[in-house]
C-alpha cells in the first residue's frame, strides 16, 4: 500500500464533500437577485461533487502517478473556490451585498479551509510534508482556530430564546479562543518548546476539549434533525461542523500515538 496515495485520497474524500457543502451553504446565504454568485456556487459544488465521487472510485492500490496529476487538478478546483470566496468576503466587507445571511467570519473560515486543503495537495505533491513537532503545533493552530469559529457560528444560528444552548457555545467560544492562544504561544517559542513533555500535554489538553465540543455538536446535531430546538442552523451545517471536530480529534489521535512510547505523565509536569 502506497503512504502518499492513501493519504492523498484521504484528504481529498474529506475535504471535497467540505468544499461542496461550503458552495451549498454560502448559496443559501446569497440574496434572490444575486444570481452571478449563486451560479458560481452551483458550479462549485458540482465540481467538487464530481471530485469527491472520483476520489472514491480510486484504490488504495492506484498508480501514485495518478494520484499526483488528479491532486493537482483538485489544487486548481481548490485555488479557485478559495478565490471566490475571498472576492465574496470583500463584496460582504464593503457592504455591496446588504441583506445577504454569510457572516463575514464564515467566509474567512471556508476560506481558510481552502487555503489549507490546496496547501496540503502542494505538500503531498512536493513529497515535503511538515517534521511531526510542527506539524503538530500547526495542525493546531488552524483547528483550534476552526473549533473556536464553529462555536460562535452556532451561538449566533441559535434562536435568542434557547438561552442555555446559546450560553454554551459561548463558553465553548471562550475555551478554543484561550486554546488558540496558548498554541500561538507555543508556536512563537518555537523550537525551543517543542519538547515532547509540552507537546504531548498540549494534544492531551487540547484532546479534552474537542472531544467536548464534538459532543454538544453531536447533540445540537440531533435535536435540530429531531426539530426539537429552534435555530436558523441548516440541519447539514450542524453535520459538517461535527464531521470537522471528528476529523480533528483524528489528527489529535495520531499525535499522541506518534508521541507515545516517549511520552512523560502529564502529572509529571505539573507537579
Amino acid at each position: 500500500m502506497d503512504a502518499f496515495v492513501t493519504r492523498s485520497l484521504d484528504e481529498i474524500r474529506f475535504w471535497s464533500r467540505i468544499m461542496k457543502e461550503h458552495s451549498l451553504f454560502l448559496g443559501l446565504g446569497f440574496r434572490a437577485e444575486d444570481t452571478q454568485l449563486k451560479k458560481e456556487a452551483n458550479q462549485f459544488y458540482a465540481i467538487f461533487e464530481d471530485i469527491e465521487r472520483r476520489a472514491h472510485e480510486f484504490q488504495s492500490d492506484a498508480d501514485p502517478f495518478t494520484i499526483q496529476a488528479f491532486n493537482t487538478e483538485v489544487r486548481v478546483a481548490a485555488t479557485n473556490i478559495w478565490a471566490f470566496k475571498r472576492m465574496v468576503l470583500g463584496l460582504i466587507l464593503q457592504c455591496k451585498l446588504p441583506g445577504q445571511t454569510n457572516f463575514p467570519l464564515l467566509v474567512d473560515h471556508v476560506s481558510r479551509e481552502a487555503n489549507y486543503f490546496r496547501n496540503r495537495l502542494e505538500e503531498l505533491n512536493a513529497g515535503k510534508l511538515e517534521p511531526l513537532p510542527d506539524a503538530i503545533i500547526d495542525e493546531n493552530v488552524f483547528f483550534l482556530k476552526i473549533m473556536a469559529d464553529h462555536a460562535k457560528f452556532i451561538g449566533h444560528l441559535l434562536d435568542p430564546s434557547e438561552r442555555k444552548l446559546v450560553e454554551q457555545a459561548r463558553e465553548f467560544s471562550n475555551d478554543f479562543d484561550t486554546l488558540v492562544f496558548q498554541a500561538v504561544d507555543l508556536s512563537h517559542m518555537r523550537p525551543q518548546s517543542q519538547t515532547i513533555p509540552l507537546l504531548s500535554q498540549f494534544v492531551d489538553e487540547n484532546r479534552v476539549s474537542v472531544k467536548s465540543l464534538r459532543d454538544f455538536k453531536k447533540t445540537a446535531r440531533d435535536l435540530i434533525e429531531e426539530c426539537r430546538i429552534k435555530s436558523i442552523i441548516h440541519p447539514l451545517l450542524a453535520d459538517h461542523v461535527f464531521r470537522e471536530a471528528e476529523r480533528f480529534l483524528f489528527i489529535l489521535d495520531m499525535f499522541d500515538q506518534s508521541l507515545s512510547g516517549v511520552k512523560v505523565n502529564k502529572r509529571e509536569i505539573i507537579h
